[in-house]
């Protein structure tokens, strides 16, 4: 299968405590999965390109390919791998990473013998320069994944986002987002940044992580958005959480900003890659970045106000259609 919309990334295993009700032990995840499930709510013929060990639930893979997701591009090594993620929300929604001991002590809750030696990834690994097995192989791909439309890459170290990049862009695959990895987003690689940024369709930072990038220079984001413009990228959007995000047409010199589509937040997990995917589906479809801004605001509404990668999927029929339209009207060119 050519694939529409491709995703690469890392899979994961979720242990998370909300800020209500049971918590969530060992379930699918990854930024990818959020985004490839995002985007589902709007196209079909949708891909992951990924690696798992053999310990990676089978169940799961098969349940991928019930919301119509081709798996042909998820390799499963020999051997055992370390996927687990541990996310814990406060009353107010902040998320802890780390500690898991403490977090299910203070919720008076028996800890899962599945994270027994949990560290979070910033303590197994060097991210910005280590590859993780679980990253996928250039050499991997599968041919017909080459043909993509369109392809996002999720968070992975420095070096493996390139790679995908110079091949992807060698295949001749006309559009790719791209969502940095946290640690690389400082001052000394900003540099190093040109590489990606050169003819790359959509940058999509976090806030926090593109004022990270430019500390102690400027706190005006639209000056950091058109700095990257200056790189060679199209289109810069930046994530802001709860005040929504903000649009930079490097070509077009044009700025917008999207409030957050107002909703009920359930669980927080995978909505800013939910906005990637939805994203790259709308970008895919239409060609216009506006309307794919508004797709990947809605997708993370959605995606907020249940549970898993696949709830925005579940919704009623037209209720993301609405919100589309909804949200179009609420757009403001800065």
């Amino acid at each position: 299968m050519i694939p529409n919309l491709l995703f690469a990334g890392r899979l994961n295993r979720e242990y998370i405590l909300p800020v209500e009700g049971t918590p969530i032990l060992d379930r699918a995840g990854g930024s990818p999965l959020y985004a490839a499930g995002a985007a589902a709510t709007w196209g079909k013929e949708i891909a992951l390109l990924a690696r798992v060990g053999e310990d990676y639930p089978r169940q799961w893979l098969e349940n991928f390919k019930k919301y119509e997701i081709n798996i042909e591009g998820i390799q499963i090594i020999p051997g055992s791998l370390d996927l687990r993620s541990f996310r814990a929300y406060d009353k107010e929604r902040e998320l802890s990473r780390s500690n898991p001991v403490r977090h299910f002590a203070q919720r008076e809750l028996t800890f899962p013998k599945a994270l027994l030696g949990y560290r979070p990834p910033e303590k197994r690994e060097k991210l910005n320069i280590e590859r993780h097995p679980a990253t996928p192989l250039v050499t991997e791909i599968p041919a017909d994944y080459l043909q993509s439309k369109a392809l996002h890459i999720a968070p992975l170290d420095f070096n493996s986002q390139g790679l995908l990049l110079t091949t992807f862009r060698a295949a001749s695959v006309n559009i790719i987002t791209l969502d940095p990895l946290p640690q690389y987003m400082n001052p000394s690689r900003r540099q190093d940044l040109r590489l990606f940024l050169d003819g790359l369709t959509a940058f999509m930072p976090s806030e926090e992580e593109l004022r990270q990038l430019f500390w102690g220079e400027t706190h005006d984001l639209w000056e950091m958005a058109e700095e990257l413009g200056k790189f060679g990228c199209q289109l810069i959007l930046i994530k802001r959480g709860k005040a929504g995000q903000l649009l930079y047409d490097a070509q077009a010199k044009k700025r917008w900003e999207l409030p957050a589509y107002a909703s009920r937040v359930a669980d927080p997990t995978g909505a800013g890659d939910a906005f990637c995917g939805g994203f790259l589906a709308g970008l895919q479809q239409t060609e216009d970045p506006l309307r794919a801004a508004a797709q990947g605001n809605v997708s993370a509404s959605l995606s907020m106000e249940g549970s898993g990668p696949f709830y925005p999927t579940e919704v009623l029929l037209g209720l993301a259609q609405a919100r589309l339209e909804a949200m179009i009207g609420m757009i403001r060119e800065i």
